[in-house]
């Protein structure tokens, strides 16, 4: 096999390849909440809405200094 043949072969599979990548791309499109659907975002079936979250305040620290440790040291 020529070597023009097989280069044209290679472009034209990851052409092919390329746009069936671009087809089969899936988006969450962009919605407007409307008040009908209520204030507040529904929860998942598994989700109770009983029980009382309280935030982990080690993670809440961690985050803190990770976010610190981001900002230039001037």
């Amino acid at each position: 096999m020529k070597l023009e043949i097989a280069r044209g072969l290679f472009l034209a599979g990851a052409l092919a390849v390329a746009s069936l990548a671009m087809v089969v791309w899936e988006q969450p499109r962009t919605q407007v909440l409307s008040a009908a659907q209520g204030e507040h975002c529904p929860l998942p079936r598994g989700a109770k809405s009983s029980v009382a979250v309280k935030p982990d305040h080690e993670l809440l620290l961690f985050m803190f200094g990770m976010s610190q440790a981001l900002k230039p040291q001037s």
